[in-house]
């Protein structure tokens, strides 16, 4: 067992001794006392005297995919009436790649419409969430989820999140399918080992009945990589190719950069320490694109996952969760002396992947020239390349539900009922519908149509690469809307973009309830953040970022703090006017306001 990297913190000049204990946070301490994340989650939820749970059972859940929030439109209502907050759970699934059957597809739309809010959200990474689900419902949930082949665990933690991967069902040559059956075998492998989920959640599956777990293990089962107190906070995996940037690779704390030579998959590039979250009232904390470490071939992925994965176990911050992400051990650290320590863990890497010692080089080769070149967010109708189709069905922020005379939720079940077998999910919140054939276009066509869902030629290039977090009303940490005003932000920014014919181009604008980043505005075209609210309006105010771009590798930069929503798309205006003016040949909008630079561009009156 390697020695913490708190062993080495200097104190007026002396070493701590080995034996002296380092500081450590709430958290870390309840992970340590959960005997393998089992804690008193069974005890709390078979309590029927309370419709929540209590704090140091919150933090467990979270491992096993689900989150306790309220609904924070009804706390002052409910404050005047004398009872407490409307306790729900977010519940999260973890699906690699995206990767689903109409049947899960469906048996999700179940679970929304008996046991939770009826509706479903696509995620930023590649996966669903259900909201408004009560206590008494949870366990039924997550049972369920489970008895349709998917999963919860590790949606959430400090562990190894969902496993991102491209999700475009292109078969032109194998790259994909390599990628994505890559992506398969890592979220098998970083999976914890604790069978406190089977316990919970699944011990009864055959039976379809809920039973108290007897006889739970007194000690935590030895988990090789990530210990038994897990990691310090969530490590993020996403995989692409150079030439498409879907999944935003270089937001992860390891990324997997598919370098190739023609329709061969060589190897990768190992990007590390990306993460967006930040607390801007903490000038240590930032949001940071991830570093080129090295590059490995494809039978070497596994093991360098597992050393970097366990040098973040052993280095990362256990004392501050604000500073406890990779980015910050690298930070730090600085890279040459992170990638030494990397190479240190490699034999007990190959060891734990069932490999030969030797099998990676040391020391670590330097990255391939590659890099990112493009993107593609997969929307609209594709040839496969075996004979059938998919097609790209553009999500506003992933909420799939039945409002007015846009029934999607509908159109869903008429789809994968009766002319679709599969689909992906992308890190767009958006869905591809898969192994459609050529028969099946119009029919497909007119279902959508019918439920007045709106395809990629339909909408607006503005609303096509926009998406937001869910903040509030269930977001414990929103500051602002998020999800309920982008829409109409959107509106007013297409109002502009037409006046000015610009309505064609093509750039990312995302936007957050929160500093913490979930849905990426720190490397968009436009990031908005959300920054306060006004006491007497309610209307929330925002941090504008420009400079980011769709290929996802430029981080972008402060342009204007602290605007009120009614005055975005008014603040933009004079910049989309200079970039009109002043842009370069085929120049993206995020590329131009990066190469002059948010001063240069002035700030609006």
């Amino acid at each position: 067992m390697h020695l913490l990297s708190f062993h080495a913190t200097q104190v007026s000049g002396k070493s701590l001794m080995a034996a002296e204990k380092p500081k450590k946070s709430k958290v870390e301490l309840i992970k340590e006392a959960s005997v393998g994340l089992r804690g008193k989650i069974v005890e709390e939820l078979a309590d029927a005297t309370t419709d929540h749970v209590e704090d140091a059972t919150t933090k467990l859940l979270k491992f096993h995919g689900t989150y306790q929030q309220d609904d924070r439109d009804l706390r002052k209502s409910r404050r005047k009436e004398g009872l407490g907050k409307a306790y729900s759970f977010m519940v999260r699934n973890r699906i690699p790649g995206g990767k689903m059957t109409a049947a899960q597809f469906l048996g999700e739309l179940d679970i929304a419409d008996e046991l939770g809010n009826g509706t479903i959200r696509i995620t930023t990474r590649q996966s669903i969430q259900l909201h408004g689900v009560v206590k008494d419902n949870l366990w039924g949930v997550i049972h369920r989820i489970n008895e349709i082949k998917l999963s919860t665990q590790s949606a959430c933690g400090d562990v190894t999140r969902n496993v991102c991967c491209c999700p475009a069902p292109l078969r032109q040559n194998k790259l994909r399918d390599q990628l994505q059956q890559l992506a398969d075998q890592i979220a098998v492998h970083v999976r914890p080992t604790t069978g406190a989920y089977h316990e919970i959640w699944i011990k009864d599956l055959e039976t379809g009945h809920r039973e108290q777990v007897a006889g739970s293990p007194t000690e935590a089962e030895p988990d090789p990589i990530y210990g038994n107190a897990y990691l310090p906070r969530k490590f993020k995996i996403a995989l692409a190719l150079c030439e498409d940037n879907c999944v935003d690779i270089y937001d992860n704390d390891l990324g997997l950069l598919g370098v190739t030579e023609g329709d061969q998959l060589i190897g990768f590039n190992v990007l590390t320490g990306g993460g967006m979250g930040t607390t801007p009232s903490k000038k240590n904390c930032f949001p940071a694109l991830s570093k080129r470490l090295t590059f490995v071939t494809p039978d070497q992925v596994l093991p360098i996952i597992t050393a970097v994965i366990m040098v973040q176990r052993d280095f990362g911050n256990r004392a501050d969760r604000s500073q406890a992400r990779l980015k910050y051990t690298i930070h730090n650290m600085g890279l040459p002396a992170f990638k030494k320590k990397v190479e240190e863990y490699l034999s007990e890497a190959e060891s734990i992947c069932g490999m030969p010692t030797g099998l990676l080089p040391r020391p670590l080769p330097e990255p391939h020239p590659a890099d990112v070149t493009g993107h593609d967010d997969h929307m609209g109708w594709h040839e496969q390349g075996d004979g059938k189709w998919f097609l790209g069905l553009p999500i506003e922020n992933g909420r799939v539900k039945d409002d007015g005379d846009l029934r999607l939720k509908s159109a869903f079940r008429v789809l994968f009922e009766n002319h679709v077998t599969n689909c992906r999910l992308t890190a767009q919140q958006n869905i591809l519908l898969c192994d459609i054939e050529p028969s099946q276009r119009e029919v497909i066509n007119q279902a959508l149509a019918d439920h007045g869902v709106m395809t990629m030629e339909q909408i607006s290039n503005a609303r096509r690469f926009s998406f937001a977090c869910p903040a509030l009303p269930t977001c414990g940490l929103a500051v602002t809307e998020s999800e309920r005003v982008l829409p109409s932000v959107i509106d007013d920014i297409e109002t502009e973009l037409n006046d000015l014919d610009l309505a064609d181009e093509q750039f990312s604008i995302r936007m957050t309830g929160c500093p913490n980043g979930c849905a990426r505005p720190y490397n968009s075209d436009v990031g908005l953040v959300g920054r306060s609210m006004d006491g007497k309006t309610g209307e929330g105010r925002y941090t504008v970022f420009l400079g980011g771009n769709l290929r996802g590798n430029q981080m972008a930069s402060v342009y204007k703090d602290q605007v009120p929503r009614s005055e975005i798309a008014a603040t933009l205006r004079p910049v989309f006017l200079h970039f009109k003016e002043h842009r370069q040949p085929g120049e993206s909008f995020g590329d131009f306001c990066d190469r002059i630079g948010v001063q240069a561009l002035g700030t609006p009156s």
